[in-house]
């Protein structure tokens, strides 16, 4: 049985969905997304001109743009956008961050959980969760403060070398 996907720009709701994720972190520097709606509703960040060819397109395309995250509706009936790593190349990200050493950063990259010594510095401000950079200003992933502990201060949520691990 299969579910035919549905292609559309953003709506005003999404987006605001999308918004709001953001200023969670900083500013927001794309605003043209585009909506892919299967099982869920995948988010793409999209060039006007990339957008104007697919419209012209007799065949709709898989997946277009960069994709930034899913909007899911969760158990109470909420909807909410989860951002993935590459949505944050789309944010000028001034808060809720966190900035490792060389060695925390690579244990952080095999999907580790860093301890209080492996943080140069962070900014937390809100939100649990942090997106996490290296020394150079690369984002290496995502990850949740522990502000109880020293041991895993910041937990693993996601980060550049899951793709690379995943089971096949």
């Amino acid at each position: 049985m299969s579910q035919e996907l549905r292609y559309r720009r953003a709506s005003s709701w999404e987006y605001d969905l999308i918004l709001r994720e953001a200023e969670k972190y900083g500013e927001l520097r794309h605003h043209f997304f585009a909506v892919v709606e299967g099982k869920f509703r995948d988010v793409y960040a999209v060039n006007e001109t990339v957008w104007a060819e697919i419209e012209r397109m007799k065949v709709r395309p898989y997946a277009y743009g960069t994709f930034v995250g899913t909007i899911k509706v969760d158990k109470n009936l909420v909807e909410k956008f989860y951002p993935n790593v590459e949505f944050f190349y789309f944010v000028d990200v001034a808060k809720n961050y966190a900035v490792l050493s060389p060695k925390a950063g690579f244990l952080f990259t095999t999907g580790k959980d860093v301890p209080r010594s492996g943080v140069r510095r962070y900014d937390w401000r809100g939100t649990k969760k942090l997106v996490i950079y290296d020394e150079n200003g690369i984002i290496l992933g995502i990850g949740r403060i522990n502000p109880e502990s020293r041991g895993k201060f910041i937990l693993n949520v996601t980060d550049v070398g899951e793709f690379l691990r995943r089971r096949r």
